[in-house]
């Protein structure tokens, strides 16, 4: 199981950290991504993981200011959201993938967590 945690409400140019933390499974296991959905619209991709950590992949939306890592020890891994803008407002997923790396699209990923929400005011 998955679970997602550290949405709020931020302002504009603020900072979040998501978490995402696995319970009976090793994380290391899995490549591991993060998706949105934003009210009124489909979940999209957002960033993804690889086992190591030591590769990631972003959406054009937020590359230069999420970035993505991992403590497979804390069987966690996280998404640092920066200069945050209001149409990242949206319920944040986490979800693991047992083969390969990069994928957006959200069928490859097999276990999802609950999601959790960011919310970014003007």
């Amino acid at each position: 199981q998955l679970q997602a945690s550290g949405g709020g409400l931020v302002q504009a140019g603020g900072s979040l950290r998501l978490s995402c933390a696995a319970s009976g499974s090793f994380i290391s296991r899995y490549s591991m991504g993060w998706f949105r959905q934003a009210p009124g619209k489909e979940r999209e991709f957002v960033a993804t993981i690889n086992r190591s950590g030591g590769g990631s992949y972003f959406d054009d939306s937020v590359k230069g200011r999420f970035s993505a890592f991992r403590e497979n020890a804390k069987n966690s891994v996280y998404l640092q959201m920066g200069g945050l803008k209001p149409e990242d407002t949206a319920v944040y997923y986490c979800a693991a993938r047992s083969h390969g790396f990069g994928s957006r699209n959200e069928d490859d990923y097999h276990s999802w967590g609950q999601g959790t929400l960011v919310t970014v005011s003007s």
